[in-house]
């Protein structure tokens, strides 16, 4: 295994330490921060310095279910600095602030010849990790990324876009993933139900795609948001049918495609009664296994089509990563709160139990280093508060 020496760049982010804190998930509901050692990497490898890993639901969901085995250390939606490069490495020097996707595909088996890429083999394994069974890592302070995906799943971040930014962009591939499984007509009408970040993601993107959008949300602060990035047609489940409104809204027929953004079954039934006949019910956040009530006759009578999307497309890398980095969308905005990783464990609790103003939560370890690079301090306060959206 070949190691670099101490260059100007570690000297400017302080030398590479032999341990390092990290959030490491214990068992069901215990996340503690420990300190373990900083990952060792191989020929073709590189270390990451994280600067900023966002929180998704399926961190929260292992962590909550006890679905991986313990101990592990979660967080896939990594952004930080290359710190050390393996021998072979070519592509990447000590500096280069990037992005790295967790899972990358064969492109050769049954599965990814059917372009179906999360069902691979190859893309079930996970190409980084801090320690412990590969898990994605970010939630620590380096992650050692493996050769396939410093191959085929990092990308380079322009200096112009910040790693707050920049750690959207697997997120946004699956969303631009699920868009595309619907196969939305110009001037369709789409009711995206639930607007945290990711369902505000879904609605932008359905919007690009020509539809008419309509966002519902239990919670108005998130709809006020929604209308900040141009989703003006809102419905406030708090205090209306979401079916019945988006009836009236369509001539009495239902959405032509509806997207179920919120986890948990109880809104697929309710997702389905929204659609028209020959409509679609994408289901997007379903990723707990379990069981459902649905309405056979509204799929066989009734016509709908119901689809379900997991996960980042490789075909839509190239495409996720520009709509990121040309700030097609300014993604920041849809962070509420950032923590620094001391208090990653605070930032996990406030992520699985979201309040009316909290959309986007993120893991900051590069508050540390790099606080500059940040437009928010590291406090854990609501970036909507005091602002006006």
């Amino acid at each position: 295994m070949a190691m670099v020496g101490l260059t100007a760049v570690e000297q400017n982010m302080g030398r590479i330490p032999a341990t390092m804190k990290a959030a490491v998930y214990r068992g069901i509901d215990d996340v503690r921060l420990e300190e373990v050692p900083v990952p060792e990497i191989g020929p073709g490898e590189v270390l990451v310095r994280v600067h900023t890993c966002g929180i998704c639901g399926t961190d929260l969901k292992k962590i909550s279910t006890g679905s991986h085995s313990a101990p592990r250390i979660f967080g896939h939606e990594t952004s930080g600095v290359v710190a050390r490069v393996g021998a072979g490495v070519r592509e990447y020097t000590l500096g280069d602030r990037v992005m790295v996707f967790h899972h990358i595909p064969c492109r050769e088996c049954y599965y990814c010849r059917h372009q179906t890429f999360a069902q691979c083999a190859t893309y079930k394994k996970v190409g980084c990790t801090a320690g412990f069974e590969p898990s994605g890592g970010g939630f620590s302070e380096y992650v050692r990324v493996m050769d396939w995906i410093v191959q085929k799943g990092t990308v380079r971040i322009p200096d112009d876009v910040s790693f707050a930014q920049a750690c959207f962009v697997e997120p946004v591939n699956t969303c631009i993933k699920g868009i595309e499984t619907l196969r939305l007509k110009p001037a369709e009408t789409v009711l995206v139900i639930g607007q945290g970040p990711i369902g505000t993601i879904l609605a932008v993107l359905a919007k690009r795609a020509g539809a008419r959008v309509i966002t519902s949300d239990l919670y108005p602060p998130r709809l006020t948001i929604a209308k900040s990035f141009g989703l003006s047609q809102t419905i406030d489940a708090s205090k209306a049918d979401v079916g019945q409104t988006v009836r009236e809204m369509t001539e009495g027929r239902g959405a032509d495609a509806v997207i179920l953004a919120v986890g948990g079954s109880s809104l697929v039934r309710p997702a389905m009664d929204a659609a028209r006949p020959g409509g679609r019910v994408l289901l997007f956040a379903q990723t707990t296994r379990g069981e459902v009530t649905i309405d056979p006759a509204a799929v066989c009578v009734d016509e709908k089509t119901l689809l379900g999307s997991y996960s980042a497309s490789v075909e839509l890398q190239e495409e996720s990563v520009r709509f990121v980095m040309n700030r097609e969308m300014n993604l920041e905005r849809l962070i509420s709160h950032r923590f620094p990783l001391e208090r990653s464990v605070e930032a996990l609790k406030l992520a699985a139990h979201p309040q009316p103003d909290s959309m986007k939560i993120v893991i900051q370890p590069g508050t540390a280093w790099a606080p500059s690079a940040s437009n928010v301090g590291a406090t854990g306060q609501s970036a909507w508060e005091g602002n006006s959206l």
